[in-house]
């Protein structure tokens, strides 16, 4: 069963994913930086920001397979013609 957050970012325009993958890459590297310096409240929040990056990236590498997919559909069909 897909979790809430993987169900949030399939509503997302690719440009939306976009922004809010850099928006979030740059809050986890500044929560790493606070943790090495005087730590964090919560050093578990380090994960699920990790995870919820790691999420996007799938989600946007999801998007790119499924376009070249539709791309490469049609030289298949080119190499049935030529046999």
């Amino acid at each position: 069963m897909p979790s809430k957050k993987y169900l949030e970012l399939q509503d997302f325009s690719d440009e939306e994913l976009k922004n809010e993958l850099t928006e979030t890459e740059t809050q986890y590297a500044k929560m790493k930086f606070d943790q090495t310096l005087k730590g964090l409240e919560n050093p578990l929040s380090l994960r699920s920001v990790r995870r919820d990056v790691a999420r996007m990236k799938t989600e946007v590498r999801r998007r790119e397979l499924a376009a070249m997919e539709d791309l490469s559909g049609r030289s298949k069909k080119r190499a049935r013609r030529r046999k």
